[in-house]
């Protein structure tokens, strides 16, 4: 399911060697331009990412680093709650540019939606606006305002926000 919402995980020995991971963690640090496709890669990925940050991983707990652009720092979380025996710390990735949404073939089982509908939901869910979306399928606006209040009605939601938030919590669905 994280990988699904686009959250990384890797978990951190004693030494602060990645000895698991996620996909969504490889693909974050790859985003940022490094190779990590091992666990010695991910490790060293990591290490730069978190080079200018003045934070540690403390043993045995949880970190978050959310990035927040690809020029920008991330910022980084720890959680001292969470302690492990063995002194593994998790660190989480959250990349505030991925754009997962939800599965095309979930929404239309889901809701009964069209082909049409599907791909205004999907647009919609990546932060387009309808007239954004009109314009680049060369739709006219009523044709769109329709098919939006069709996923409205399919979707029993009354706002755009609405409709946005649902897909969002539908992302994590197969």
């Amino acid at each position: 399911m994280l990988d699904r919402i686009g959250c990384g995980y890797l978990v951190l020995n004693r030494e602060r060697k990645v000895v698991e991971w996620n996909a969504a963690a490889q693909t974050t640090l790859e985003r940022q331009g490094e190779v990590a496709d091992t666990a010695s890669g991910l490790s060293v990925a990591l290490r730069r990412l978190i080079a200018n940050v003045p934070a540690h991983f403390l043993p045995g707990s949880l970190s978050w680093v959310v990035i927040r652009s690809n020029g920008d720092r991330p910022v980084i979380l720890n959680e001292n709650g969470f302690i492990a025996a063995d002194g593994t710390s998790i660190v989480a990735l959250l990349d505030r540019e991925n754009r997962s949404g939800p599965n095309p073939q979930t929404l239309q089982k889901m809701f009964g939606l069209t082909s049409a509908e599907t791909h205004l939901a999907l647009r919609l869910a990546q932060g387009d606006a309808p007239l954004e979306i009109a314009r680049s399928w060369r739709l006219s606006r009523t044709t769109i305002r329709s098919q939006l209040a069709s996923l409205f009605a399919k979707t029993e939601t009354k706002r755009q926000a609405e409709l946005v938030a649902l897909l969002g919590r539908i992302s994590v669905l197969p």
